[in-house]
């Protein structure tokens, strides 16, 4: 197995070739997390690996709660299933807090006054309230603590790690919070053993092949702690050793290859978020395209929002305007584009149309 190889494998097993799912919550619990901070793109992410998707659909399990979505492991929003959310707190919200310290001091949070946050936000959220940020501010003020800002931020994100909080249904375009607790009814804790080898399995059960160090950037754990996973792992993984580095992948992986003739599939045309898990979940990129591509999406800096994957390979960015009338894609290639790649990209942005219930134009930018 080389590169092109890992691409490939990646691919179905990210399920971005023929082999999809059919709701929402069989995406996240497959792939473990889907990092979801731009949400209109998380929701794309999870449409991308549906037999038949549509934005609405997607929101619609959201605000269900099938669903949730939650600071958690590096730290940022993901999207979790609910089965694991408090499991996955419990092994990564350490660390998150160990790197959030000085900007709670910063921001005079500790932990007394943290606790009081907890108890105003249970008490503003009980009996199913699902309250915006902004509601939530004004309990807070109104228990007599300051809350605007970073510092609403940071007391929401505590509260997360705490598996206090998580994601409510949006009130129109507006996020709203929920207790975990009467989203979740709540299950047997897993000894953390038990959930650093599932999490590991999980892990390279939707991303694999991939890397000790991979996950541990996924997960947000030490290296050690993911090396230990993997021991915990070892008799439910497979282990190769490809130009010197070990990758490990589940043997219930690997799925269908890749479709060659569909949009989608291997060497079909992919409109990604730079935040897809196919892009953001692993430490080595290498696999993703040449060294010079990789330092070209460097340059862009915070222009970049999107990539575009022909064959598994980064070959280009693309970027939307959203209008009432539908929405314009400007696709730039980094090579001169074969009839059969043009085809492609026509095809994933119709599909990307049929998502959002727009008629979609295309066109080539510099």
């Amino acid at each position: 197995m080389d590169s092109a190889n890992i691409a490939q494998a990646r691919l179905a097993n990210q399920l971005l070739g023929r082999d999809k799912k059919s709701t929402p919550g069989e995406v996240v619990d497959w792939l473990g997390a889907v990092q979801a901070q731009d949400f209109a793109a998380a929701k794309w992410a999870i449409g991308m690996r549906l037999h038949q998707a549509t934005d609405a659909e997607v929101e619609k399990a959201y605000n269900a709660g099938q669903i949730l979505r939650t600071h958690v492991m590096r730290p940022t929003w993901h999207f979790l299933s609910p089965q694991d959310i408090r499991a996955v707190q419990a092994l990564t919200a350490r660390r998150v807090r160990a790197g959030n310290a000085s900007m709670l001091r910063k921001l005079e949070l500790d932990g007394r006054l943290l606790s009081r946050c907890h108890r105003a936000l249970a008490a503003a959220l009980r009996d199913g309230q699902h309250l915006t940020r902004t509601e939530l501010s004004s309990r807070l003020e109104a228990a007599r603590i300051q809350a605007r800002g970073q510092r609403l931020a940071y007391i929401l994100m505590d509260a997360e790690l705490e598996a206090l909080i998580c994601s409510g249904p949006r009130k129109g375009k507006q996020f709203t919070y929920a207790l975990l607790e009467e989203r979740v009814p709540k299950a047997r804790p897993l000894s953390p053993e038990e959930a650093l080898g599932r999490w590991a399995r999980r892990y390279f059960l939707g991303h694999g092949p991939a890397q000790a160090k991979d996950f541990a950037w996924w997960s947000g754990l030490t290296l050690r702690e993911a090396q230990r996973a993997i021991e915990l792992s070892k008799g439910s993984l497979l282990r190769e050793t490809i130009s010197g580095n070990t990758y490990w992948r589940s043997p219930g992986g690997d799925g269908p290859e890749p479709d060659a003739g569909k949009p989608g599939g291997g060497g079909g045309a992919l409109l990604l978020s730079i935040y897809d898990e196919y892009n953001i979940a692993y430490r080595d990129r290498g696999a993703l395209g040449p060294e010079r591509h990789l330092e070209r999406l460097i340059s862009m800096g915070n222009a970049l929002t999107s990539v575009l994957i022909l064959g598994g390979i980064i070959a280009g960015t693309w970027k939307r305007v959203l209008a009432r009338a539908g929405v314009e894609l400007a696709v730039s290639p980094f090579h001169t584009l074969r009839k059969a790649e043009k085809e492609a990209i026509r095809a994933a942005a119709s599909a990307y149309g049929e998502f959002l219930g727009l008629p979609v134009t295309l066109h080539y930018a510099e």
